[in-house]
């Protein structure tokens, strides 16, 4: 198993952070992981992207031109990364930041509208684990608890508190998500 993963938004959106969550689960899980972050000197408001790979074998290079997996989570990103998923690949968007529908139809495209999920749940910050849940619902690539350890991991210990909220967050996207 090996899953090349781009995931890009504006920062501010948890970009970062669900890569680093995802790439510590990997890691629960005895995978070999990469991490690679890359976001402008704007952070909040500018882009941001992180490529993670998680894999059964040694990962040759984390450097990528093609992705299995795009999640795009604004314009300029859908822009950017449609065409670079493989075909057969998958493109998983959120529908509130993406003016412009996907124009492939040789990839799988799933929609989770995790912007009104997480303002219905009174939490904008659980948006990207909503997105998260989304992923592991169409690709369960790690268990569920090896997502909330990444959590730990990767949280700091004044904010473990928020662990169950963000549990119920994850839930949420999996049960959100559709295929276009």
């Amino acid at each position: 198993m090996k899953q090349e993963i781009i995931i890009a938004g504006f920062g501010g959106q948890g970009v970062l952070s669900m890569g680093k969550i995802l790439a510590y689960s990997g890691l629960m899980e005895g995978k070999e992981v990469t991490w690679m972050p890359s976001y402008g000197p704007e952070q909040r408001g500018g882009t941001a992207n992180v490529t993670v790979i998680l894999s059964d074998q040694p990962i040759s290079s984390p450097i990528l031109n093609e992705y299995d997996i795009a999640i795009v989570l604004n314009q300029p990103s859908m822009d950017k990364f449609e065409s670079k998923v493989k075909p057969g690949g998958i493109l998983i968007y959120d529908g509130y930041g993406i003016h412009n529908p996907v124009k492939r139809n040789d990839i799988n495209v799933y929609r989770v509208d995790a912007m009104d999920a997480a303002t219905e749940m009174k939490n904008e910050k659980a948006f990207n684990m909503i997105i998260l849940g989304g992923l592991l619902k169409v690709v369960p690539m790690v268990q569920l608890e090896n997502v909330l350890l990444g959590l730990k991991k990767s949280l700091p210990e004044r904010h473990h508190k928020l662990i169950p909220m963000n549990e119920a967050a994850i839930r949420k996207g999996m049960e959100i998500i559709r295929k276009v």
